[in-house]
């Protein structure tokens, strides 16, 4: 059988919910450490691997497959998990979806703008950003929390359900990246605040400390390991955000 690889860096929200489902569920891989801001996915070697220049990849001898939702479920389904995971009940199933889908163009895109520019902006601009940008991307991403409790967590414990499922596990890396911009979203909501624990708790707490120790530490430490080839890069994307106020990261 051969040796099941994956390509992560866990700065990256997407590579810490499949860091986490794997090691939550103990599934033995090989971990090629990635380091994003000093441009490992830059190289021509990684781009034999993966054209688009992103992780998480996997590799499963000649199979490889890129996108985190997509190697959550080949690895739901490659290695039998327990079934609140991605539910083999069709309606159930269907919740988890939901949530997925959802995710794409809500706390994924509104999480991944606070972090950039309250986070990413003084280390790669050398100044904060402007107040108004700032209150706008948090204004955003708190009524995604909004929607988020009133939809997914209304009357249940967990997103889809009475169990953790991919939506939890999906959600949370998204929301922890918020955290770790140093925006306190879980002291305005008591809801969203039981409900990470009782994440952390099902994965434990010891594996969450681990899979979030970095990013949690990226503001202390300013970033001041970007190379100026990655700074450069994301330069562009920063200044294409703060003009349309459309980037997504």
């Amino acid at each position: 059988m051969s040796e099941l690889e994956l390509y992560l860096d866990l700065y990256s929200q997407p590579c810490r919910s499949v860091y986490l489902f794997a090691k939550a569920n103990k599934i033995a891989f090989k971990h090629h450490e990635m380091k994003l801001f000093e441009g490992d996915h830059l190289s021509e070697e990684f781009k034999k691997i993966n054209p688009f220049h992103k992780v998480p990849v996997l590799k499963d001898g000649d199979f490889t497959l890129v996108e985190s939702t997509a190697i959550l479920r080949y690895l739901v389904q490659k290695y039998n998990t327990p079934d609140h995971w991605y539910p083999s009940n069709l309606q159930k199933r269907a919740r988890v979806d939901e949530y997925l889908a959802w995710q794409h163009t809500n706390t994924r895109p509104h999480g991944c703008r606070v972090f950039w520019v309250k986070c990413m902006t003084p280390a790669i601009m050398g100044h904060e950003a402007a107040p108004e940008t700032l209150d706008y991307v948090l204004a955003e991403f708190k009524d995604i929390m909004t929607q988020l409790e009133k939809k997914f967590l209304h009357g249940r414990p967990f997103l889809a359900g009475n169990e953790i499922s991919l939506a939890d596990l999906v959600a949370i890396v998204e929301i922890m990246q918020v955290i770790a911009s140093g925006v306190p979203i879980f002291e305005e909501r008591p809801k969203l605040k039981a409900w990470k624990q009782r994440v952390e708790d099902a994965l434990g707490p010891e594996l969450f400390r681990e899979a979030h120790e970095d990013i949690l530490n990226a503001r202390e430490k300013q970033l001041k390991f970007l190379t100026p080839e990655v700074k450069e890069q994301f330069k562009g994307r920063l200044l294409l955000f703060s003009n349309c106020g459309m980037w997504l990261c």
